[in-house]
């Protein structure tokens, strides 16, 4: 019988609310690290996914996936229930990440309906992107299609230099800070089209808008017509102050 595991490191609680996730997950499953990082290939290591669920520090989400993924139980086998695991993983996820890299003054994610110039637009950008838990330009760029969101544009939209480009652009950026659903979209790039309505130049945006609309029509009637799907942004249910406190 091997060593007591030690203790939940709880000094960030939505940090410590990951790990206990993770454990509890390993509980169930009834497997050691070792077991998983076989299972797994060897990548992550057995240390790996002993960090991640130690609660002193956020691990990378391809490690918390790949935990989860390797602690599938036979009940989310036979009843296809593997996809809310995905989702509170990376709700926690990105709860950890927020609470270590925030600002302690950002309580709420930014609010696309009360954008109506471009330095609004720019400024909200930029706190949507704190309130992702700050994904670095190569982790977004990466989230992205070949050449959609360049890390040296991502960057300066980050600094508060320049506005994405374009409509795709933006929407790229917004998906890489986990806005990613049409229905959730849809007011930002209304909210472009306000801002840029003084260049003349709102009339792409529009177009985009119109777009997503469609999207998020044909997205609800397929709902409506089949089980409901994972969805890969879940917004906070329980206090941002919470899950800051250090």
């Amino acid at each position: 019988m091997g060593r007591p595991e030690k203790p939940v490191n709880r000094t960030v609680p939505a940090r410590a609310k990951l790990a206990d996730f993770l454990r509890e997950r390993k509980t169930r499953a009834g497997r050691t690290y070792e077991q998983m990082s076989e299972r797994a290939g060897g990548i992550p290591s057995k240390a790996t996914f002993e960090r991640a669920a130690s609660g002193s520090s956020v691990p990378s989400w391809e490690t918390v996936s790949e935990f989860i993924n390797m602690t599938i139980t036979e009940e989310e086998v036979s009843a296809s229930a593997l996809g809310p695991a995905f989702t509170r993983g990376l709700e926690l996820w990105i709860r950890a990440r927020r609470a270590t890299r925030a600002p302690y003054y950002v309580h709420k994610a930014p609010d696309p309906n009360l954008i109506s110039t471009e330095a609004d637009l720019l400024r909200a950008l930029r706190r949507q992107h704190v309130w992702a838990g700050y994904p670095t330009p190569g982790e977004m760029e990466r989230m992205s299609g070949i050449g959609e969101l360049p890390s040296s544009t991502t960057r300066r939209v980050i600094k508060g230099e320049v506005l994405p480009v374009d409509p795709r652009q933006t929407i790229a950026f917004l998906k890489a800070c986990y806005v990613v659903r049409p229905i959730d979209l849809e007011p930002w790039l209304s909210a472009a089209a306000r801002a840029h309505a003084h260049l003349g130049a709102a009339n792409k945006w529009n177009i985009a808008h119109q777009e997503l609309l469609a999207q998020t029509e044909k997205s609800q009637h397929q709902e409506e017509a089949a089980p409901r799907p994972l969805r890969i942004v879940t917004l906070d249910t329980e206090s941002p102050e919470q899950d800051m406190a250090a």
